[in-house]
């Protein structure tokens, strides 16, 4: 037990130490991302400042398996040099047993950054659309889906417009089906309203299909004033390849309201197989990670003697990226129907955590 406390603080030492290290680079380098990318928004130090702060634990929740491959080739690469995994063997305590406080570790880290982590990410990461929203385009510009359908709202210089739809078109060109639009004042009060059979965005602008606008005023009947219209072009800011991101981007969304957020996906007409393996590769995520210190531990539980540390250490990085590529590969194979979702999120981490358990059990019994 003192032993496994003693590689437990090592291992915590060099996550942190490694972590640290990782973590400054990534403020520098996407404060100079932010830099540019806003450079004709004049924004101040503190705006740009705070975006890329609020992009932090999105970037930490993605590098996390680099990090832990990294702080176990540190721990072992250590403890190889200082020969303490060959007094741990002498002892009768061999190589696999002293990897018990590493994987505990890695399952608790998982653990943590899909109940904690992964909720905090995603409301950093929804902060940064809006606020990027509303610093490039004059306003914000949002999208929800709920039992009711699908809602934008899209942000102009002259207020915002709320945009109600029941479903989507079965089509290539982004269409929505019974559409409601409410146009604001920035004060928040309404100026009309229009709704239409349907609508297709094309070039900047919305298309209704029979359409009917009514004009909002004090002193005037809006049924009596109502305007019909065949086609009506309506102006937008919002583009067909912004709506489908955010569509897709699972990682804004927490993991406690995944299922619920599927549930009304399914009820409102939409895909949910995106949704669907995300949320069973988040759950997966300690296992993932399991698979990674196993994987470090592989080519580094050997005594410096026996030379070729450099390319033990190359070769567990050079796996561990292939795990993480092949693990994204399926992901994607199950969000489009060619995996099943459960294969697709838990069958790469199980097969590492397989492929490094036998290197380990070659390595140990030769």
């Amino acid at each position: 037990m003192i032993l496994d406390r003693y590689f437990a603080r090592r291992f915590i030492q060099s996550f942190v130490l490694i972590g640290g290290i990782f973590l400054t680079l990534l403020i520098l380098i996407d404060l100079v991302e932010q830099v540019r990318r806003f450079d004709d928004a004049n924004l101040s130090f503190g705006q740009l400042l705070q975006i890329t702060l609020l992009n932090t634990p999105a970037a930490i929740s993605e590098m996390l398996p680099l990090l832990v491959i990294l702080a176990t080739i540190a721990l072992f690469v250590g403890l190889a040099r200082s020969s303490e995994l060959v007094v741990t063997r002498a002892i009768g305590r061999s190589g696999i047993r002293a990897l018990v406080a590493p994987v505990l570790l890695a399952l608790v880290i998982g653990a943590i950054a899909v109940s904690l982590l992964n909720p905090i990410a995603a409301a950093t990461s929804e902060e940064v659309q809006r606020l990027s929203d509303r610093y490039r385009n004059n306003g914000d510009s949002t999208l929800s889906i709920s039992r009711e359908g699908l809602w934008l709202r899209q942000g102009t210089a002259t207020g915002q417009s709320v945009i109600h739809a029941r479903s989507m078109l079965d089509n290539d060109t982004f269409g929505l089906r019974n559409v409601t639009i409410t146009a604001f004042l920035p004060n928040g009060k309404p100026t009309e309203q229009i709704t239409a059979k349907r609508a297709e965005l094309e070039n900047g602008q919305w298309v209704l299909h029979k359409a009917k606008v009514w004009t909002i005023e004090d002193d005037l009947n809006p049924e009596a004033n109502a305007v019909t219209h065949e086609v009506l072009n309506l102006p937008t800011s919002l583009t067909r390849e912004r709506i489908i991101d955010t569509l897709g981007q699972q990682d804004s969304v927490s993991i406690y309201d995944l299922p619920q957020l599927i549930r009304d996906l399914r009820e409102a007409g939409f895909s949910t197989k995106q949704y669907e393996v995300w949320l069973q590769v988040e759950l997966a995520r300690p296992l993932f990670l399991v698979s990674m210190v196993l994987i470090g531990a592989a080519f580094t539980m050997r005594h410096v003697r026996f030379g070729g540390t450099g390319v033990a250490v190359l070769s567990a990085v050079l796996l561990g990226f292939g795990v993480y590529f092949v693990r994204n590969f399926a992901q994607i194979l199950g969000e489009n129907g060619q995996l099943p979702i459960m294969v697709a999120a838990w069958a790469p981490p199980v097969a590492a955590i397989l492929l490094s358990l036998g290197l380990l059990l070659h390595a140990e019994d030769g």
